[in-house]
């Protein structure tokens, strides 16, 4: 009798352990499915700001399919700026981005991390020194003494120190503010400050708000090129879909040259402005990706040099040592 007990007590037992085995040997298959899918699932992290070929980029898919080819997939960061773009960058939360001529300077000044990718050719219409349409303000000498709002670190920032060199001042001779564009943008309505400094689009709405007087734009004074940035050891590990990225802003770049009226309705809701403004600032932009060369590079270089000059920057940098070097 207790053998047969025995027996019966052990009948039941058979299938729930080899239930529990097929079980345990699933969560392992799971688990090690898993692991490989992480393994694989290889990311470009994407830093934008509001206005530019990047939005458009990121607005209209182009980029999603040439980098799944690949292995990889897309993660899109917004900034409001280039100078904390690029300290993202730096601190390696993001792989890509784009911004004017000053962040990277700053950025290699702090850190050995950044690679130039790529640049736009000069578009210097596209910044400019504002003051109120009825300032008595009407040459750039006339700001000694004057509180000159800017965003600090910002191409515009160079702007600024070239014109008033040009002028015969310094940034000694002036009381700089540094806002960044929306902050800027409501001193300068509201007379807190004399001029103000900026790029497009916040200088095509500035203008189109009727108040504002171009005092000087970049013209002859600076290129303002655009950057298109990565990190060293992401390009150096991730070649491939560096280039397919590169080739996805060519083919949007392109396009908006192409097709200005529309690129500014596709920019309208991100950007917050009305299109018929972002038209006016997309004239004003210049387009067409392409490696930096020996000219572009010097330019870069003298910006660089005259930042470390004016103690602005704390070391002196080497553009070209952070050029990316194609196929790399």
């Amino acid at each position: 009798m207790q053998t047969r007990s025995r027996a019966l007590s052990r009948t039941p037992l058979a299938p729930t352990i080899l239930s529990r085995l097929w079980l345990a040997l699933a969560a392992l298959i799971f688990a090690s499915l898993t692991l490989a899918a992480r393994a694989d699932d290889k990311v470009v992290r994407i830093g934008y700001q509001k206005y530019g070929t990047l939005v458009l980029l990121k607005g209209r898919g182009n980029l999603e399919p040439k980098l799944k080819a690949l292995g990889y997939r897309v993660q899109w960061s917004e900034f409001p700026s280039g100078p904390p773009l690029l300290e993202a960058l730096n601190a390696g939360a993001i792989d890509f981005g784009s911004a004017g001529e000053t962040p990277p300077i700053f950025a290699q000044a702090a850190s050995d991390a950044l690679a130039y990718v790529a640049h736009e050719p000069a578009a210097p219409q596209g910044e400019a020194i504002l003051v109120p349409k009825a300032s008595p303000i009407r040459s750039v000498a006339d700001l000694r003494g004057k509180k000159v709002a800017l965003n600090k670190g910002s191409n515009v920032h160079y702007l600024l120190v070239r014109a008033l060199d040009a002028a015969g001042l310094s940034l000694a001779d002036i009381t700089p503010v540094y806002l960044a564009p929306a902050d800027g943008r409501a001193a300068f309505e509201r007379g807190a400050v004399d001029a103000w400094v900026i790029w497009d689009p916040f200088f095509a709405a500035a203008e189109a708000g009727g108040n504002a007087r171009v005092l000087a734009d970049g013209t002859g004074l600076v290129p303002n090129h655009q950057f298109y940035l990565s990190s060293r050891d992401f390009s150096a590990k991730n070649g491939a879909a560096l280039d397919a990225v590169v080739a996805a802003v060519a083919e949007v770049d392109a396009w908006a040259k192409d097709n200005t009226d529309a690129a500014a309705k596709e920019l309208s809701p991100s950007v917050g402005i009305p299109a018929p403004i972002l038209a006016a600032a997309l004239r004003r932009q210049t387009y067409g990706i392409r490696p930096l060369d020996a000219a572009v590079t010097a330019e870069q270089q003298r910006i660089a040099d005259t930042f470390h000059g004016l103690g602005l920057v704390p070391k002196a940098v080497d553009i070209a040592g952070a050029v990316r070097k194609p196929g790399s």
